[in-house]
């Protein structure tokens, strides 16, 4: 018997859209206009929030820093301001990946952006020897979250997800959803098949990863964006092979209650009260 309430109702849910798509490498222009034709369909389909991949403007496989720096644009700046004037018109929010060089550097970023403009920005933190990657500086701001549209929403990218204190961090500091736009490639897959879920369960929040597809310089993109609830059942998938765009409906409620009572007394979890960060040392910062 369980006494955990059914918090979803059509009054409190959000829907919230990932655009899995195909990038034309180096060409921003080109995927500035899809991306602001999938907003449109996404905001007809009821959509607040609108997700896109990593280096959704640009491309991802760089073969140097000059090739990526020639793709990359400041924020605010072109894109985010077109960006804003799709979602002004539509009344919706976007986050989408793309390089944004800040003087003589380069950062693999997503940028969120609504109605009046651009709301926040994030720089990836965790980098691999991978692509673009290989030539961005890491990510040099506090993990955030930022409230859209009544919805608590915190951003990673693609290996962020890879190591939990990323989306611990963002979940202690309210999100109800965090949104992770990713360039998956072949080599991704258990990654991809496991981790969103664990992420959004151990968390007890929404965890919405939006991949690419396509083919880029050798490198087969998977697909396979998903949408996991904070049971950690998914509630929204993609296929490898194809584009689309998957929708959600979540309820910031129900990722907000994190005491979960099962059977009064006898089986209750509370994500955040039964922490206990006092044994949580790592080698470089040990236990108080």
């Amino acid at each position: 018997m369980s006494t955990l309430p059914n918090l979803m109702t059509e009054s409190n849910l959000i829907r919230v859209a990932g655009v899995q798509m195909d990038v034309a490498f180096a060409d921003n222009a080109s995927n500035l206009a899809r991306m602001s034709a999938s907003l449109r369909e996404a905001a007809e389909a009821g959509a607040k929030l609108a997700i896109f991949p990593e280096c959704a403007l640009s491309g991802y496989c760089f073969e140097n820093f000059d090739e990526a720096m020639a793709c990359a644009e400041t924020i605010p700046g072109p894109a985010t301001e077109a960006i804003g004037a799709a979602c002004r018109e539509l009344d919706v929010f976007a986050i989408f990946g793309l390089l944004e060089k800040d003087g003589e550097r380069l950062f693999n970023t997503c940028a969120l952006v609504g109605p009046d403009g651009l709301v926040a920005s994030y720089r990836k933190v965790h980098l691999p020897s991978l692509g673009v990657d290989r030539f961005t500086t890491p990510g040099d701001r506090p993990f955030a979250v930022h409230e859209i549209a009544g919805l608590r929403v915190g951003m990673n990218i693609c290996y962020d997800y890879s190591f939990p204190e990323a989306s611990r961090v963002l979940m202690l500091q309210g999100a109800d959803l965090i949104a992770l736009p990713t360039n998956w490639p072949e080599g991704s897959r258990r990654g991809a098949m496991y981790l969103i879920n664990a992420r959004a369960h151990e968390n007890h929040l929404y965890y919405f990863a939006v991949n690419r597809i396509g083919t880029e310089r050798g490198f087969d993109f998977i697909g396979l964006s998903k949408c996991a609830e904070p049971t950690g059942d998914l509630i929204a998938e993609a296929d490898h092979t194809d584009e689309a765009i998957i929708y959600a409906d979540i309820d910031p409620a129900f990722a907000r209650q994190k005491r979960l009572v099962r059977i009064p007394g006898k089986h209750e979890v509370h994500r955040i009260n039964d922490r206990r960060p006092e044994m949580y040392g790592t080698p470089d910062e040990p236990p108080a």
